[in-house]
């Protein structure tokens, strides 16, 4: 949604809160007793709350969603000899990231794919594998986050995945 559509939709969603708090004594419910009264207040209350909490993970997914669609790749047209490069940069599979990711279970290793998924950083298939696209997932993650240096070494990387699991 729009920022001003969302701003629009919280407004009235505060304003129906505060009719409905305003409301709910005046009702013509005089004849429940106070523990009835507080139970649909305690209801109402609820459902609101829950639905500006929604609004809020929505309004986050919105901010992070990338501006750039992912690139995509053409096949060359001819043959290029493949020749040996070396870099002196450290493979995504050794880094302290990777270790870490690896020693979860399958299904956490998708959970956390899910769960980056859904915040939109991973475009990928979710089959638990630890490649490029969950390296760059969870790198642009940790960046948004403020939690760059956690994964710097093993221990401090299962804090970003916990985070992600539970």
């Amino acid at each position: 949604m729009l920022p001003t559509v969302m701003t629009a939709k919280s407004t009235m969603i505060a304003a129906l809160a505060a009719l409905s708090i305003v409301a709910v004594p005046a009702a013509p419910a005089h004849a429940w007793g106070d523990r009835e009264q507080g139970f649909v207040a305690g209801v109402a209350t609820a459902v609101i709350v829950d639905e500006l909490l929604k609004q809020n993970r929505q309004a986050r997914a919105y901010r992070r969603a990338p501006a750039v669609a992912a690139p995509t790749y053409a096949a060359p047209t001819y043959f290029v000899e493949p020749r040996a490069t070396h870099s002196a940069s450290t493979s995504i599979y050794r880094t302290p990231a990777a270790q870490a990711f690896n020693s979860y279970s399958r299904a956490e290793r998708q959970a956390i794919q899910r769960a980056l998924r859904s915040w939109g950083y991973y475009r990928g298939g979710l089959d638990g594998a630890f490649g490029p696209a969950t390296y760059t997932a969870i790198t642009a993650y940790a960046r948004d986050e403020g939690v760059t240096a956690n994964l710097r070494n093993t221990s401090s990387a299962y804090a970003v995945y916990d985070g992600l699991i539970f």
